[in-house]
């Protein structure tokens, strides 16, 4: 195996930018910033978009469509029938 052509895989803070949570992991991510973690150390940081901390689905926020509500309006708006 070659040497010296894997990257380095170290631990990485990943912050929530809708929110600033933070997550700490091991990753291979290459960046600029750091970012002090809660145990006082100083860590590489990379921020995404959402997490699991932000995300409507694992927030419990996500809303559902009510798609049968839907279907009667445009039923009722076109004048069709309900099928049998």
């Amino acid at each position: 195996m070659k040497k010296d052509i894997h990257p380095k895989y170290r631990p990485v803070v990943f912050r929530d930018a809708s929110n600033g949570t933070l997550f700490l992991t091991q990753s291979t991510v290459l960046t600029k910033e750091t970012v002090e973690f809660t145990d006082g150390k100083e860590y590489p940081c990379f921020d995404i978009e959402h997490s699991s901390a932000s995300h409507p689905f694992y927030t419990g926020t996500q809303q559902l469509v009510d798609t049968a509500g839907r279907i009667e309006r445009f039923r009722k708006r076109y004048g069709m029938k309900k099928e049998n």
